[in-house]
């Protein structure tokens, strides 16, 4: 079993079916904090 984690405000997004416990991290698609961070990254 996996998990998928927000990098920026760490909550969990999504589960998925793997032989091994992991977690990967992404961002969240209607978190305003990720996307605020990341428009931000786009500017500099």
């Amino acid at each position: 079993m996996g998990i998928l984690v927000c990098q920026t405000c760490e909550r969990a997004i999504d589960h998925f079916e793997d032989e091994k416990v992991s977690r990967l991290y992404t961002v969240c698609p209607n978190c305003h904090q990720c996307k605020s961070e990341k428009e931000g990254k786009k500017h500099t």
